[in-house]
């Protein structure tokens, strides 16, 4: 699979005209595929607030459900841009589980996208946290998640 994803990607990447050295395909498990693209055009692959990079990664996505008949999650980066933007939000979610358990207080997060809100919610449903509970709150581009203490 991990050659058929970058084989995909490559003219993809070559009729926009970005420029790259390499694709790299990590396979997660579970059926899920990390794709990281090394450029000097970052910021152009990106785009505003990511949106060129999940474009791109939702015409992967189309095209190799069609090529593969197989069902699968695909999550497309730059330069480990996306990475950092995960580990960024994981951090800022710990540090406000942290506020919640020193204050007893919810605590709300910035508003961000659906997969962000999802990852939170993800990290924080393990072990280590299982006196915290989440919800997402807000309508559009102000939902956000709400980390508060769980009722036992």
């Amino acid at each position: 699979m991990e050659e058929i994803i970058s084989e995909t990607l490559h003219p993809i990447l070559e009729l926009m005209h970005f420029q790259f050295s390499k694709i790299d395909v990590e396979d997660k498990g579970e059926n899920h595929y990390r794709v990281n693209i090394e450029t000097n055009e970052a910021r152009h692959l990106i785009g505003a607030h990511g949106n060129t990079l999940f474009a791109i990664q939702h015409l992967l996505k189309i095209l190799l459900r069609k090529k593969t008949e197989q069902d699968f999650n695909l999550s497309l980066d730059v330069d480990n841009y996306r990475k950092r933007q995960e580990e960024n939000v994981i951090t800022m979610a710990e540090q406000k589980v942290d506020e919640v358990r020193k204050h007893g207080k919810a605590q709300k997060l910035p508003p961000m996208s659906s997969y962000f809100r999802r990852m939170v919610h993800m990290h924080l449903t393990q072990n280590s946290f299982n006196d915290i509970a989440t919800e997402s709150e807000g309508e559009g581009p102000y939902r956000a998640v709400i980390i508060s203490q769980a009722s036992l």
